[in-house]
């Protein structure tokens, strides 16, 4: 059975040490775009809250690190999250890759955009 983590921090502590260093981009970069944002933890993962309500999530896996739900938007943003589009409406970022991490700004404001917060 997995850790339950009690922070995000916990959880950011438990990974490998090769993805810590992305996780935490991944979360500085999700919070950065959302400034009056708090992060917990939800499903024994790092969650994004706005106004109290949890916005986005992230999680690593093996393979890869995700951000979710991953919204639907307009065909140029389409095109633009195509390559990661995963299971779930998630967005899969491989480790052996680099993450765009502009995407992933982009992603997160057009999730608070329609959400109408």
């Amino acid at each position: 059975m997995a850790a339950k983590f009690a922070s995000v921090d916990d959880y950011l502590d438990a990974l490998p040490a090769e993805q810590q260093e992305i996780a935490r981009r991944m979360r500085q970069t999700v919070l950065d775009a959302l400034p009056s944002s708090g992060e917990k933890i939800s499903y024994n993962m790092p969650a994004v809250t706005v106004d109290g309500t949890v916005l986005v999530y992230y999680a690593a896996w093996k393979k890869f690190i995700s951000l979710y739900p991953a919204p639907r938007a307009d065909d140029d943003f389409e095109r633009a999250v195509a390559p990661y589009r995963g299971a779930k409406d998630a967005l899969q970022f491989r480790w052996t890759e680099p993450i765009p991490w502009d995407l992933v700004t982009r992603v997160v404001r057009v999730m608070h955009d329609q959400r109408g917060s």
